[in-house]
């Protein structure tokens, strides 16, 4: 009974992590449906962290979300900067980074996402995309000149192409955003990455990841990152009602014997 219960408190704690928003500048408090979010945002549209207006802004180069400027070494090449906006729609709309959600000391969120793993295709095509674009900095999320407003290289930063930069697309997916996220060596479809790019006629993959994710996480917390734990997947198949009614027959004299040996005595 106490392995049942511990369970069913395993699977309760799951639920937290799972189709959540995190506490941060621009996300809605709860996700749910927007009538239509704008163009690299949209296959979020149907369970959404992020607003209409939020995903517009997110494919500006002068947008009132961060002041962040692309263009901070000339003029970011269309085939690059387009997986920057893919990722600030990931960050801003995906109801499915629960599993890797911290606290963050900002004064401008309470929370962030850390060590999310980003399906290899995805960072690799992001290296590749941007390997003559040019930047200073190799973490974007600090250390910017923000005289002006927006950020700046800081002096005696020169302007250096992405592949010198970031040598491998390790490099670019793990520090460019102070460990957001992790180089995973899984693929797309694979259930056991996040995608950055999904086909939502197909579905949403993140979130058979999140659900997977979130289990380890509450359940084997030493476990290797990409072992699939059989046992688990058998519990998951079994319906809370199911694991509610087991008690009944596991406690002496079945459902007769309840009585004052049941919730009383817990």
């Amino acid at each position: 009974l106490l392995s049942l219960l511990s369970l069913l408190s395993l699977l309760a704690a799951e639920d937290t992590l799972l189709n959540v928003c995190m506490d941060a500048k621009h996300h809605k408090s709860q996700p749910g449906p927007e009538g239509q979010l704008y163009e690299q945002c949209s296959p979020w549209k149907d369970n959404a962290c992020c607003t209409a207006n939020t995903s517009s802004e997110a494919h500006k180069d002068q947008s009132y979300l961060y002041n962040f400027n692309w263009n901070h070494c000339g003029v970011m090449p269309p085939q690059c900067k387009r997986h920057f906006i893919q990722d600030t729609c990931l960050y801003e709309c995906s109801p499915n980074l629960g599993p890797w959600i911290e606290q963050a000391d900002s004064s401008w969120r309470r929370e962030r996402i850390l060590n999310v793993p980003l399906c290899r295709e995805d960072c690799e095509q992001w290296w590749e995309d941007c390997r003559d674009a040019l930047t200073c900095k190799e973490n974007w999320h600090k250390g910017w000149n923000w005289a002006t407003g927006r950020n700046r290289c800081p002096w005696g930063s020169p302007c250096r192409p992405f592949r010198q930069v970031f040598p491998r697309p390790r490099d670019l997916c793990e520090k460019i955003w102070s460990g957001s996220f992790r180089y995973s060596p899984e693929r797309r479809g694979s259930g056991r990455c996040i995608q950055m790019w999904f086909d939502p006629a197909q579905g949403n993959p993140n979130v058979a990841v999140a659900k997977f994710y979130a289990w380890r996480k509450r359940s084997s917390p030493g476990q290797g990152q990409d072992e699939a734990p059989e046992r688990d997947q058998a519990v998951r198949a079994l319906p809370c009602s199911v694991l509610l009614l087991l008690p009944l027959v596991l406690l002496p004299g079945g459902p007769q014997g309840w009585g004052s040996q049941g919730w009383g005595s817990l």
